[in-house]
């Protein structure tokens, strides 16, 4: 691409799944290993957790200012999960898209049904996790929920497992390798598809010159 051309628009990628299936393990790798991927940051009104920072893991910010926000129409989506606000800031990833970085979301079902609807040409992911034992596990294994913030969540999934049919993919993260793998297909593949390519394509038509014809 020369440099007097605009880059081409990123891609918005938004993964979800419920609470412990394993979306920002897989979302953490990706960043790690897909070039030209971003990482948009949430806001949330949660405190906190074990090493989680400020502008890293997400924006903590109090329900005040996150509702006024809200208000102002500064999110793309937003949600109420377990109990606490989540939303993606709408200018945050269209700065990054504009620049041509594809952007990947790590959000609540809630949040991610909203942008599906809003954006079709957002490329949805949904990922599950191989059984409500494993996910139960999961989260249990993290220690970082009280016994009844586990327990909504394993009935909040009851209900979002089955959502998975409303999203273009789907990911069962039984093994981290092979579901970071799949993820990792799914952005690449999505980068090449025909219609964003037609650029790049005719670009390249035009060195040969003279009409198209097949000999």
């Amino acid at each position: 691409m020369s440099s007097d051309k605009r880059p081409l628009r990123g891609n918005l990628v938004v993964v979800t799944a419920p609470s412990g299936a394993g979306k920002s393990s897989l979302v953490e790798r990706a960043l790690a290993r897909v070039d030209r991927l971003r990482y948009s940051v949430s806001y949330t009104t949660r405190e906190a957790r074990g090493a989680e920072r400020h502008g890293v893991n997400y924006f903590f910010v109090s329900e005040d200012e996150f509702l006024k926000m809200r208000d102002r129409g500064e999110f793309v989506e937003s949600a109420r999960v377990h109990g606490y606000l989540y939303g993606t800031q709408r200018t945050a990833i269209e700065k990054m898209m504009g620049e041509g970085y594809d952007v990947i979301l790590d959000i609540d079902v809630q949040g991610a049904d909203q942008i599906r609807r809003q954006m079709p040409d957002a490329i949805t992911i949904f990922v599950l996790p191989p059984s409500r034992e494993v996910l139960e596990s999961r989260l249990r294994s993290r220690n970082l929920n009280t016994s009844s913030d586990l327990d909504r969540r394993l009935r909040n999934a009851v209900a979002e497992v089955h959502a998975y049919k409303d999203f273009k993919y789907v990911i069962v993260n039984d093994d981290l390798d092979r579901a970071t793998s799949a993820l990792e297909a799914i952005i690449i593949a999505e980068r090449h598809r025909t219609d964003r390519q037609e650029g790049a394509a005719l670009d390249i038509l035009s060195t040969f010159g003279g009409e198209l014809f097949y000999a």
